[in-house]
């Protein structure tokens, strides 16, 4: 079965509320106007229950179906990222230093088609729970509500989630079982040393040396401490420090993420960055204060419900559209949190860039508004086939 029929037919629709989105960014926990948008749809669409306000901003849509039974959950995220927008689209974000660039305006209108055609449609049984999510980027909306109920106030079977991969073809699916994104943790690297006139650098204990000589020893902590047949991953992604050209400051911050799956991984990443960045500082006489905060385990996916997803992204791309994903990603997702209070699984849509096309996180990405009926046709096929009518 290719796209479902009358999801072809509100293409049009679908591309301008992800459009309407994709104008009007919102971050982690922010998320105002689009949950209102959110909510707004539902109700035109006449779903049965209307639930927010979980995790602040965060909506579940309840769509029952013509007889009881089982239940389950379909799960987008809403939020988007700081960062200003380059794509020079008509609907460019309006927001300045904020913009959609990971897909997220997508994935809710994919939900929201899915959601249109199962309350006009109902032909199941059992009860569909469409869950939009924020703050999956940095605040982790996925723990926040779970911690908060959701599984607890919607009771269901399986959850599921989708993201668009820019560089797989458009409209092909990759799946894999166990862990398909990494886990992650957030780094904050603070050296303190000795501020003085950049004339007089022998006055000081300068923290912008002290800070570069840290980021290329954490370099060596995966290529001298790992085996090549584990996974890991330390960046430095900001480095503060100083305000002009001729004083040297008394300190550097740094930002960074590491990434892993194995959790003894995680501890071996850990105790090296303190280690190479404290000993580091205390040579040159600085010192250095380390804060790494673990914020999302690795996204697992259970075998049963992989095979779930496959059978109907099969259904609506085909079987040879619908690919064994080799190796797991090093993102992050906090879907995790998720996937590990309830039996689920999360699969990639193609969106059909090039390797040298903007991918996600880059000022100039922008979603394929030509996968939104297939990820919605998606969404529905799996709820009608497991929750089939008797």
């Amino acid at each position: 079965m290719p796209v479902i029929n009358r999801i072809a037919e509100f293409h049009a629709d679908m591309t301008q509320w992800r459009r309407d989105l994709h104008a009007h960014p919102e971050l982690a926990l922010h998320e105002v106007r689009t949950s209102r948008v959110v909510q707004e749809k539902l109700k035109s669409f006449g779903v049965d229950e209307i639930v927010s306000g979980i995790a602040k901003t965060g909506v579940v849509g309840v769509i029952r179906g013509r007889s009881a039974g089982r239940a389950i959950g379909l799960r987008a995220d809403m939020d988007a990222l700081p960062i200003e927008e380059a794509t020079g689209a008509p609907y460019a974000s309006r927001n300045p230093g904020v913009m959609h660039a990971c897909g997220h305006d997508g994935h809710t209108t994919m939900l929201l088609g899915a959601a249109r055609y199962l309350a006009e449609t109902r032909n199941f049984d059992g009860t569909v729970y469409v869950i939009f999510q924020p703050a999956e980027e940095h605040l982790g909306g996925g723990e926040l509500m779970v911690r908060e109920g959701l599984f607890d106030r919607f009771p269901m079977d399986q959850i599921f989630g989708l993201h668009n991969w820019p560089s797989m073809p458009a409209g092909t699916f990759r799946w894999r079982e166990g862990a398909v994104m990494a886990a992650v943790a957030n780094i904050e690297i603070d050296v303190t040393g000795r501020g003085a006139h950049g004339a007089h650098a022998y006055r000081g204990i300068d923290p912008i040396v002290v800070a570069a000589a840290i980021v290329t020893s954490l370099q060596s902590i995966v290529s001298r401490n790992l085996s090549a047949q584990e996974n890991g991953v330390v960046t430095i992604g900001q480095i503060q420090g100083g305000q002009t050209y001729n004083v040297i400051p008394e300190t550097v911050h740094m930002k960074g993420t590491a990434r892993w799956f194995n959790p003894k991984v995680g501890d071996l990443l850990e105790a090296s960055i303190r280690r190479i960045a404290t000993g580091i500082a205390e040579s040159f006489g600085a010192r250095a204060e380390v804060v790494f905060e673990r914020a999302y385990p690795a996204t697992v996916n259970d075998p049963e419900a992989t095979g779930m997803a496959r059978r109907a992204a099969t259904a609506v791309a085909g079987q040879a559209r619908v690919e064994y994903m080799e190796k797991p990603t090093m993102g992050g997702e906090d879907f995790s949190f998720m996937l590990q209070s309830k039996q689920g699984a999360y699969i990639m849509l193609g969106a059909g860039r090039t390797e040298s096309d903007p991918q996600l996180h880059h000022p100039a990405y922008d979603f394929n508004d030509e996968i939104l009926p297939i990820g919605a046709s998606y969404w529905a096929t799996l709820a009608e086939q497991l929750l089939r009518r008797e």
